[in-house]
């Protein structure tokens, strides 16, 4: 993506977070707005103030855009070199000609609208679901904090940021508590920088931990990612093996076309003494077969129809060619949370230790709610089992299973923007505001890289305590007893929670040793119903199936086992995952189900995967899988993930359902399966009208063909039913050498078409003379490479199902009646003449199609399908 070219020209200077330069000559400085930042509030900016910078046009306004516009797409379909070859040849044939002949250019602006329309209506699709997909920042104004859109941010206004958020202006941190933000997307630097007050802040980073809030300095256009977000959205055609194959067609095509078009054309108008106008039409149906310009607008509007069908489906497709790049995947690495469980947890037991009180332990689990604004969904779970203001007396979970995790920030203290965060040095009330009630007084938030968060508490003696909440196996050493309990309950598929109190500050180094553990927290996970048929899904197409998660491998597996993943006992604790990446591969092909995993030990897990030689696609909803959903070839993100999941991943499951991604990789296979059969089509077109056009040369005979003639041959034997075989279902698994597998069967196929058209040409020349020899030999000719293309055609078309056989049906049925209709007949130029001739094209055709399908066969045994 467009980020990764910033890494070579942002480089970070010490002590600072932000890249030295944004383009060349150009300082990048966040702090200096275009005027004097406001006065940071707590409230936010009034409303007068909001209004009075609308009105300076001192707002975020650029544009989201999802596609290209109106005006790009009409330029792109009409502005080709083919459409310009074809449309000069076009204009001459409309003066030297009948009408008849010109059909070839009403075709190609029947063709071109067509792309046209189909991409206008993506497009439509596009920026809808994007509307939808939009995270909203929250921005405090007149003390209230509420969404709003991007583009409605002004200059000075005070937004919050909580993790996953993606600072979307450049700005001033006015508030932090703990607050990391990864600048990786920007600078290339992958570890998070703790910013305070006064820090700057840049759009185009995001959250990976804590919270706060920060004072916008540049809007729209002048903010430093402005360009980036912008060109990120955008509906782009990036590098695929399918469009990358077909240019490389063309090229080649190209080079041939120029040198023998030139020779047809001193052949028909030179050495040849016929009529000029007769001898002009013969040349240009000569020159137009040889453009394949239908298989690249083909291509484009199976890519478009499938960006559609998608979208009904709630996938919103960033780029275009990711249907086709997850259809050529054989690695899918899913993240556990949120894609295999749904995102809420149901806390279902709490077990007191080295003779803790329970009532304690109750106490403590409901201020430790108190002490994250936006609770993940671990924490959430806590808070709905033990919520503010509960008493004392309340030991055992309320887990009603019913409460959704506060992910977007929208739920528990703090959510509505009033409260500062903890650690700012006031102290947030707990227990509703009890006379007795305890006090949050420091507060750490969770962070995937130490995988525990913190809280310190003024108890209601005024006794000073601090609490930590994490991964056991991190905060408890290694051989401790405490270990084999939860082992058996991640054994069962549960998630157990470490709740330990800490001897020294939270922000001292090392906060966690010598931690005194006090309870374990048991979670139960509710799993996806979806999930289980979607892992068989990809198991029943050879796909392999890696869940990488933070939390523990025993745990992990387990859930993998309860939905029937393949290799679930394979499991692999991360921390003991070697380092070397060709061992790290080895790893990863053996085991199916890896725990502990860091952040950046995902993007090195994708990049091992890929030096073997896999096509990888990552899935995932957190920030934690952010560097891996940005480094696999396709990254899949939930569309209720963080705003930076959805900025990276090519694919967006609006309706977060994993289940979707099968419909998604039917789509590219459909998609890939089709194009490489139509290719075929066009391409063998292509190879016969180039040799037959050197065989015309090199014997100085006449060119067989008028225009009329290859326009009907084309249109029934490649345009229409190119055009249904498009867009038929196909479940065939996508294979690598796009052209080397098209080219194969296409040169072949059209050697023998022109061979064979050529064969009876001659004989024709022999058999038939006087006036109106050369129409009757074109008749026969055109018989002949009528029928053997209907081969080829029947060939591609296969397996036959009802309709195919009724397509390649009708396609015959439609010439036959071109040869027996009389007008038909003279508006294409097409009478056969006498018995003999004609049964002798049906002759050198049928043994033409025989030797077809001894070569198709050979092929397919050689270098299989």
């Amino acid at each position: 993506m467009t980020q990764r070219a910033l890494d070579s020209s942002g480089e970070q200077t010490p002590g600072t977070s932000r890249p030295a330069m944004i383009d060349a000559g150009a300082e990048l400085d966040p702090v200096h707005p275009m005027e004097p930042p406001p006065a940071r509030r707590p409230d936010g900016l009034s409303t007068a103030e909001v209004a009075e910078r609308v009105a300076r046009g001192e707002v975020n306004d650029v544009p989201v855009r999802s596609s290209r516009s109106v005006t790009e797409i009409v330029r792109a379909n009409v502005l080709t070199r083919f459409n310009l070859i074809i449309g000069v040849l076009w204009v001459i044939m409309l003066f030297v000609a009948p009408i008849q002949d010109s059909l070839f250019g009403f075709v190609i602006v029947a063709n071109t609208g067509i792309g046209i329309i189909q991409e206008w209506r993506a497009k439509k699709t596009l920026d809808s679901l994007a509307v939808i997909g939009e995270a909203k920042p929250t921005v405090r104004r007149d003390g209230v904090a509420a969404e709003i859109s991007t583009s409605e941010i002004v200059l000075g206004d005070l937004i919050e940021l909580g993790p996953g958020d993606k600072v979307v202006v450049d700005g001033t941190v006015a508030q932090a508590d703990s607050l990391e933000v990864d600048e990786s997307l920007l600078t290339g630097e992958a570890d998070p920088v703790l910013k305070q007050a006064g820090d700057p802040v840049m759009s185009g980073s995001f959250v990976v931990a804590g919270g706060g809030a920060f004072t916008a300095t540049k809007v729209g256009r002048e903010a430093y990612a402005a360009q980036l977000a912008e060109e990120a959205s955008r509906f782009t055609l990036v590098h695929s093996e399918l469009r990358s194959g077909i240019s490389t067609i063309l090229k080649y095509v190209t080079w041939m076309m120029v040198p023998t078009a030139i020779g047809l054309i001193i052949s028909q108008l030179i050495v040849k003494d016929n009529n000029f106008k007769d001898s002009v039409a013969r040349t240009v149906g000569g020159i137009v077969p040889m453009i394949p310009e239908g298989l690249v607008l083909l291509t484009s509007v199976a890519f478009a129809i499938g960006v559609v069908r998608l979208g009904r489906k709630q996938c919103l497709v960033q780029e275009l060619p990711a249907i086709e790049g997850l259809a050529r995947v054989d690695v899918v690495c899913l993240d556990k949370t949120g894609t295999l469980t749904e995102g809420g947890m149901d806390v279902t037991e709490v077990r007191p230790l080295n003779g803790s009180d329970e009532a304690y332990v109750t106490r403590v689990l409901r201020t430790f709610g108190s002490s994250d604004p936006r609770p993940n969904a671990s924490l959430q779970a806590i808070i709905d089992a033990y919520p503010a203001g509960g008493g004392d007396d309340e030991a055992e979970p309320e887990a009603d299973g019913n409460t959704e995790p506060a992910a977007d920030g929208n739920t528990g203290p703090g959510a509505d923007g009033n409260a500062l965060p903890a650690g700012d040095g006031k102290p947030l009330p707990a227990d509703g505001g009890d006379a007795d009630s305890w006090t949050v007084t420091d507060a750490m938030p969770f962070s995937s890289a130490r995988k525990y968060s913190g809280a310190a508490f003024a108890e209601a003696d005024g006794t000073a305590s601090a609490w930590l909440l994490g991964a056991p196996d991190v905060l408890l050493s290694e051989g401790d007893a405490t270990l084999t309990e939860i082992e058996h309950l991640n054994e069962q598929g549960l998630r157990v929670l470490l709740l330990a109190r800490a001897e020294g500050e939270l922000s001292a180094p090392g906060a966690a040793t010598g931690a005194v553990p006090t309870a374990l927290v048991v979670l139960e996970q509710r799993l996806r119903p979806d999930a289980g048929d979607t892992l068989a899904y990809f198991a029943d197409q050879n796909v392999a199936t890696k869940v990488i998660s933070g939390d523990n491998a025993v745990s992990v597996g387990a859930v993998a086992g309860k939905l029937g993943l393949a290799g679930a006992e394979n499991t692999l604790d991360a921390r003991r995952l070697p380092t070397d990446p060709d061992e790290m591969a080895t790893a990863m092909e053996q085991n199916a189900v890896f725990g502990r995993v860091t952040p950046q030990q995902k993007r090195d897990m994708v990049a091992a995967l890929q030096s073997r030689g896999h096509t990888v696609a990552m899935t995932g909803d957190g920030v934690n899988d952010v560097l891996a959903l940005k480094d696999a070839d396709i990254g899949v993100s939930m569309g209720s993930g963080s705003e930076a999941t959805r900025a990276v991943a090519q694919i967006v499951l609006l309706n977060n359902s994993f289940a979707t991604l099968p419909s998604v990789v039917a789509e590219g296979r459909r998609v890939i399966g089709n194009i490489t059969r139509v290719a075929t089509l066009f391409l063998t077109k292509t190879v016969y009208s180039v040799l037959l056009a050197i065989l015309v040369v090199c014997t100085q005979v006449e060119y067989p063909f008028l225009p009329r003639h290859l326009t009907l041959l084309s249109t029934l034997t490649i345009g229409v039913p190119a055009f249904f075989l498009a867009l038929a279902p196909n479940k065939e698994r996508a294979q690598p050498h796009f052209v080397r597998r098209v080219m194969r069967y296409a040169i072949p196929s059209g050697v023998i078409a022109a061979a064979a058209t050529f064969a009876t040409y001659l004989v024709a020349r022999r058999h038939y003379s006087g006036e109106g020899a050369l129409a009757a030999e074109t008749s026969a000719a055109t018989l002949t490479l009528f029928l053997v293309s209907m081969w080829v055609l029947a060939i591609i078309a296969r397996p036959y199902t009802w309709w195919r056989v009724g397509l390649v049906a009708a396609m015959g049925l439609g010439f036959l009646i071109v040869l027996v209709v009389p007008w038909l007949q003279d508006f294409f130029a097409l009478k056969l003449v006498g018995a003999p001739m004609p049964w002798t094209a049906v002759g050198i055709a049928v043994a033409a199609a025989a030797l077809l399908e001894f070569v198709w066969r050979w092929v397919g045994r050689r270098f299989g399908t």
